[in-house]
């Protein structure tokens, strides 16, 4: 009998968990057409937020980063730095010249490369808290315009 009852339990409590996968997880879109302004939303698995453009600034964004001219001058200082000594000479050379390219090949593209202007937009959301957002184009907005947020992009709407 106590594994009949023991069984019973099991069943129940797959047929649980199974219908509780069946749900739909995802928050309800609280959006009521009589609102002037959208509550923010979920679409595509992406997470939409609304809001009013509090500041625009001009930022200049520095390329910094480690680019293909880091990497080529690397291969190039590692082949360079392979042809002097032998053993463990060798293998010193081979590391040093491939640090030494990789540095000479940052700095000309460095050099190389253009600084590019983007827009620091502060923005005051439906919720009362503010969120700012950098991004490359300005896309015809301005100070006091709704903007919808959607994937780390504000657009008119």
């Amino acid at each position: 009998m106590k594994t009949i009852h023991h069984f019973g339990s099991v069943v129940g409590l797959a047929a649980v968990l199974t219908l509780g996968a069946c749900s739909d997880m995802s928050p309800a879109n609280t959006s009521n057409s009589s609102s002037a302004y959208p509550q923010n939303t979920y679409s595509n698995n992406a997470y939409v937020r609304y809001g009013v453009v509090q500041s625009i600034d001009l930022v200049r964004l520095d390329n910094t980063g480690l680019g293909a001219g880091t990497i080529a001058g690397a291969v190039v200082g590692g082949i360079v730095g392979n042809q002097v000594g032998g053993g463990s000479g060798n293998t010193a050379a081979t590391v040093i010249g491939a640090v030494g390219g990789a540095y000479a090949g940052h700095q000309l593209e460095k050099q190389n490369r253009q600084s590019s202007d983007a827009y620091k937009l502060t923005i005051r959301l439906n919720d009362g808290s503010y969120q700012t957002l950098t991004q490359t184009t300005n896309a015809d907005i301005r100070v006091g315009d709704r903007v919808q947020i959607d994937n780390g992009v504000a657009r008119r709407y």
